[in-house]
């Protein structure tokens, strides 16, 4: 590729990526709580928890649960097997790596902001596209 076409696509990277990043930290993060469901604890997660699992999943909030005739079923154990036909926990190992590649996603995205914020030539596209990034989700939630 010719040194043109290399800048203009670098400029399209530096501008997409910044539209993209606070959607990118939000999803990797709270992601990264539903993989070792901290949103549906035993004892009654924070609220922040909740709300934040329920944008993820749903793209909406919470609305009030109608209270329960019964108990809910226990959980099965993870020492127990799997019966047949019954999808298997994730095994910690997986877990362990989804929860090290959010965490070196998230790394990337703000080290990715730092140095677009650092590029003089490009800092006030790069704050419009981090302000666009923050406030266009914000507004399409509440419309």
């Amino acid at each position: 590729m010719n040194p043109t076409t290399l800048r203009a696509l670098r400029r399209i990277h530096l501008y997409l990526g910044m539209v993209f990043a606070p959607a990118i930290l939000f999803f990797t993060a709270t992601g990264l709580l539903q993989t070792f469901d901290l949103h549906e604890s035993e004892n009654d997660p924070p609220a922040w928890l909740r709300v934040a699992a329920m944008l993820h999943k749903k793209q909406d909030f919470p609305k009030p649960r109608p209270a329960r005739a019964k108990p809910r079923p226990a959980p099965p154990s993870a020492a127990a097997p799997a019966a047949a036909g019954t999808p298997r926990l994730a095994p910690w190992p997986l877990k362990a790596f989804v929860g090290l590649m959010a965490l070196g996603l998230i790394g990337s995205t703000l080290l990715g902001i730092a140095i677009a914020l650092a590029s003089r030539a490009h800092r006030r596209g790069a704050l419009i596209g981090l302000g666009l990034g923050t406030l266009l989700p914000l507004a399409l939630l509440f419309v």
